[in-house]
């Protein structure tokens, strides 16, 4: 479960902490912002790498959902809060959906925040998700991961210094043993209450910049509160039954309340969910039941003409799933003739196409749709699996690179852009791909060793052969020596 390698991140957190803390040459620490001392202990640089080794973790796990439609739908919402909330600019943001059915959210250092499958299942519309997604970004933009490691820092101090004068009074009055232990549970217990306020202080500061965000990008304010009451109110009191998402971020009646209170500051605002909302759920839904048959019966519970659109949807997905691809092409044929302006009912519309053979109806969909959506990161995923399956490799290789020359890619986009130059027949530059995806996962000595696997390709061009070197002593640079050593003999043997 993932739970279980969250205890793990903690530990690697702390770890990381205390190390960035107290272990730090001088020369490697940036000097803090007048008022952040939080960047003593933990730069912004630091948070980033902290962050993305942690990233690397969470791939590794194989939690992470990587359907390119529902990544791109919860990055939409979430850019869109993070630009009103980001005001100096200094964040990046990275969003990402954890295949975990707790309703649980999280914000890692550097701007990486997760969302649970269970909590977007949970959201009763797009306004909720949305105030979930402020509220961590607020956790980001207010740094309380570095803050509270500084936190941590003096509580330390003060702790050890109670514990001190408890050992001291103890020598200079002979306590008994009763009475050491109680000052010493005293001592402990104001050390953990320190930390209790603290993360109160960061959840009331999170509510309060994530409703100005939610507000300013166009969201009912009130998403926020409606969520926390929707979890609250369907709480176990067994501590087994409580959500993850209380057990991080503490919902008392006080808390709602002031919630709802804040949000009415700001004017009223009548929103309705956006059809990708919709279909993200839906897709959510079609992948998580256990077989093909339970998806269908799950759609075909209710008549298709009482049905709406996103349910619709959502029976054609299953049709696709269950192999009936001719009555999923029907639904998908309706949808995308009367909602033209829904991106995924088109690249339903040609997938289905697609596996009843019907291979210039398909093209036709999918360039349709890309004229209508270019550079659209779904479509030309979907677009580009469709061309390898007809052996077009070269106009895959080449739709993707321009794609992602023009959008941050995920390492799983890299490997399909080094598979379509593997059957494109472009050795080098599949080697190239295969590197930086290497990279991006965390192995600087499996990347470089591509790269000179792509050195040695024939026929090398100069202005390649320019880039991969550049390439190897860029990366040289953030080797650790055990690193070097490891490259320098992988070279040997090689």
């Amino acid at each position: 479960m993932i739970a279980g390698f969250f205890k793990k991140i903690v530990v690697v957190m702390v770890a990381a902490s205390l190390t960035l803390a107290t272990g730090a040459p001088a020369a490697e620490i940036n000097l803090p912002d007048l008022g952040s001392p939080a960047d003593a202990v933990l730069s912004k640089n630091a948070e980033a790498q902290l962050g993305r080794a942690i990233m690397r973790q969470i791939r590794a796990s194989g939690q992470l959902v990587e359907d390119p439609q529902i990544t791109e739908y919860v990055n939409d919402i979430g850019h869109r809060i993070a630009a009103q909330a980001n005001f100096d600019g200094n964040h990046e943001f990275t969003f990402f959906v954890v295949d975990d059915p707790t309703i649980n959210a999280f914000a890692l250092p550097g701007g990486f925040i997760g969302v649970h499958t269970g909590l977007l299942d949970a959201t009763r519309n797009e306004d909720e998700l949305a105030g979930v997604l402020a509220h961590e970004v607020a956790h980001v933009t207010q740094r309380h991961i570095a803050r509270a490691i500084h936190a941590s820092q003096r509580r330390s101090i003060l702790s050890t210094a109670m514990m001190l004068g408890v050992i001291l009074a103890t020598a200079a009055g002979g306590l008994d043993g009763d009475a050491i232990q109680g000052a010493i549970a005293v001592t402990q217990g104001t050390a953990a209450q320190g930390q209790i306020n603290f993360t109160r202080s960061n959840e009331y500061e999170a509510d309060r910049v994530g409703i100005s965000a939610l507000a300013d990008s166009g969201f009912d304010p009130q998403g926020m509160a409606s969520f926390f009451e929707v979890i609250s109110r369907n709480t176990s009191p067994s501590q087994s039954q409580i959500p993850a998402f209380l057990q991080t971020h503490p919902v008392s009646s006080a808390r709602i309340a002031e919630t709802r209170a804040r949000a009415r500051d700001y004017a009223p605002v009548h929103t309705t969910d956006s059809v990708n909302y919709g279909i993200a759920k839906v897709r959510l839904e079609v992948a998580g039941k256990r077989t093909p048959e339970a998806a269908v019966e799950y759609y075909e519970r209710e008549r298709y003409e009482f049905q709406s659109d996103t349910e619709r949807y959502g029976r054609a997905l299953a049709y696709m799933r269950d192999g009936r691809y001719r009555e999923a092409n029907r639904i998908f044929e309706d949808l995308a003739n009367r909602e033209p302006e829904v991106i995924a009912y088109h690249i339903g519309l040609a997938d289905s196409q697609l596996e009843l053979e019907l291979i210039a109806e398909a093209i036709e969909s999918y360039e349709r749709a890309r004229n209508l959506f270019p550079r659209n990161m779904p479509l030309v995923i979907h677009y580009a699996e469709a061309l390898l399956k007809l052996g077009q490799a070269e106009l895959a290789h080449d739709m993707l690179l321009d794609l992602l020359n023009n959008a941050p890619p995920t390492p799983q986009q890299i490997r399909l852009i080094a598979r379509a130059a593997i059957e494109a027949g472009e050795n080098a530059e599949a080697n190239y791909y295969m590197a930086e995806y290497r990279f991006m996962i965390g192995d600087l000595v499996g990347g470089v060793n591509f790269l000179r696997r792509a050195l040695q390709v024939p026929e090398l061009e100069e202005i390649q052969r320019i880039r991969f070197e550049a390439r190897i002593d860029f990366v040289r640079d953030f080797m650790t020596e055990e690193q070097l050593q490891q490259m320098q003999m992988s070279r040997s043997i090689g």
